[in-house]
């Protein structure tokens, strides 16, 4: 009972990644802010490429609003009986409406597990028209997939940061000879280029791989850095016996996939009972552990996750594009339209060719010839559009320009590193973006909040940093901007180079031009840099020497009495 009530409270610890706090709240708000400039990217440069060139009979639907604010989805796979339903359930810590447990199929449908004030099933032929659910894609699957479809709603906590997806058992022996009346691989692929985690679940006591769940791994390659594997219900085997049933899975697992790298596979038990087999009970909490820790991470991931699909989306549309304006550009204005679109399809593969060297453009980005075959045979060419060029290059600013803008807002991955070694120490609490090299300083925040660590990264970037740091004569004329004379600028400049090296990182780049500000409204440099300045990576730097370099003391000269209104830097 007590692991119970731990593994619950430390679930519900590290998915609160956008908690209560200011400083969660300003985490919060860059992230969103970063989604909204996706949505007016695709809507302004993407989605009219997109329409002009019918992209969406060719590819995927186009997206909503609903595919961008969508919450991080999980995907279970697995045959039946091995823990799916039991995993969710685990997880958020209750029941939810729809919810069947036992050794036969019993989930005979794919149901999307979501937050909902109020507990509800929505069947799938509703759940696939509402604009605010990121499901409309699902509709070109027909009605017999809809009926096997639902969304279960409930007050979890947990579900109003990731959405789970239960699936149906995977067919295995003579079951797999029945027709679920739709392409369950197909089915699989939306799903798993929808989610940000794809988990496969084995049961320690069933590691066959039948067809059908071949045939679904398979599909599955393209969204390899998505899968992980769960070895469930480990606690029901020996020490002796897991070994070899581990190793039988890597196996089985090697046959299917066909690659080289070996997979994480996660070993224990995901359910509300203690463990059967105590001798393995610290293994089966570590990766239980681990496994949690992953979870936690993808509210950040889903958000860069989307990025990197709006990312793949626009080449595709960009290649799709060039192709049209291409096929467009050979056909006649008169006569023997009939004879050339007959003539285009049976050279596909030199006409890819074609547009690949004239644009030089990267082979991966290219749709498959055969798919792209089918779809294209039953359009006229002659009714084509010609090729948009100043489209084309809007959407070469998109991945050359804008996106990486956005992604510049974005806190650093050293923030995120700070994290897991607060909770791999066991700090508690407070700001889950910081971490404090000694109890003491627990309460103490960064004074550099989220969005003026963005705007001071755009100046950072401009300095051209080499290996994420910046020399002095880099950083000179941006900190020169302030105003400020050379004596106090070098103060800010001691203060500000934490570990002494003679450079600044991203961070205390962020120290000097909160001091420079500082300094233009008449505030000028500390003797020593107060906890509250001391960036969360650079705790472990200043707790062991305390700032035991003196800063050289200078006259301190105000240029200005009063600080001017525009902002020097901007």
């Amino acid at each position: 009972e007590e692991n119970d009530v731990y593994f619950s409270s430390f679930f519900f610890k590290i998915m609160g990644l956008f908690g209560n706090s200011k400083k969660k709240e300003e985490e919060n708000d860059v992230y969103f802010s970063a989604i909204d400039g996706l949505k007016k990217l695709y809507k302004s440069k993407i989605k009219p490429v997109e329409e002009l060139y019918k992209f969406e009979s060719f590819f995927s639907n186009t997206l909503s609003d609903a595919d961008f604010d969508a919450n991080p989805q999980v995907l279970l796979l697995g045959q039946y009986s091995v823990g799916k339903t039991s995993f969710i359930r685990y997880l958020i810590e209750q029941d939810f409406p729809g919810a069947h447990v036992g050794p036969e199929p019993t989930t005979d449908r794919f149901m999307a597990v979501m937050y909902g004030a109020k507990e509800r099933v929505i069947p799938g032929n509703a759940l696939a028209v509402q604009e605010d659910k990121p499901f409309r894609g699902l509709q070109q699957f027909g009605t017999n997939f809809l009926q096997r479809l639902e969304c279960s709603q409930c007050p979890s906590p947990v579900l109003e940061k990731v959405t789970f997806v239960d699936s149906p058992g995977v067919l295995s022996g003579e079951k797999q000879r029945l027709d679920r009346g739709y392409d369950f691989t197909r089915v699989i692929e939306w799903f798993a280029r929808k989610s940000d985690m794809i988990i496969l679940l084995f049961d320690a006591h069933k590691l066959d791989i039948s067809d059908e769940f071949k045939r679904a791994i398979t599909a599955l390659k393209p969204h390899d850095e998505k899968i992980r594997v769960v070895l469930n219900k480990a606690d029901s085997v020996g020490t002796q016996q897991l070994m070899r049933v581990y190793g039988a899975l890597m196996w089985s697992l090697g046959k299917v996939t066909q690659t080289p790298e070996v997979k994480r596979v996660y070993i224990s038990s995901f359910r509300d009972e203690e463990f059967k087999n105590e001798s393995n009970k610290e293994l089966f909490e570590q990766e239980r552990n681990d496994l949690l820790k992953e979870l936690r991470g993808l509210p950040r991931n889903s958000a860069m996750r989307k990025i990197n699909e709006l990312v793949k989306r626009t080449r595709q549309v960009k290649v799709h594009a060039l192709l049209i304006g291409h096929i467009k550009s050979l056909m006649p204005s008169m006569f023997g339209k009939q004879s050339k679109q007959q003539w285009i399809l049976d050279h596909l593969k030199d006409i890819f060719r074609d547009v690949q060297r004239e644009h030089q453009l990267p082979f991966g980005d290219f749709p498959n010839i055969e798919r792209f075959k089918a779809s294209i045979q039953d359009f006229d060419f002659s009714k084509f559009p010609k090729l948009d060029l100043k489209a084309i290059e809007a959407m070469d600013g998109v991945i050359g320009r804008d996106i990486p803008h956005l992604m510049n807002q974005f806190p650093s991955e050293r923030e995120d590193e700070a994290v897991a070694r607060g909770e791999e120490k066991g700090v508690d609490g407070g700001n889950p973006f910081m971490t404090m090299s000694s109890q003491e300083n627990t309460t103490v925040e960064w004074i550099v909040t989220v969005q003026d660590k963005a705007k001071y990264r755009t100046h950072f970037l401009s300095c051209n940093p080499v290996n994420g740091k910046v020399a002095g004569a880099a950083a000179k004329n941006v900190l020169m901007k302030s105003k400020l004379d050379f004596p106090t600028l070098g103060r800010i400049w001691a203060l500000s180079d934490i570990d002494g090296d003679g450079f600044l990182d991203l961070d205390e780049f962020c120290v000097a031009m909160h001091l420079c500000y500082e300094g233009m409204k008449g505030r000028m440099p500390p003797d020593t840099l107060p906890d509250a300045l001391i960036p969360p990576s650079k705790k472990d730097v200043v707790a062991p020497k305390k700032q035991e370099e003196t800063v050289v003391s200078a006259p301190v000269k105000q240029i200005r009495e009063e600080p001017e209104e525009e902002d020097p830097f901007a």
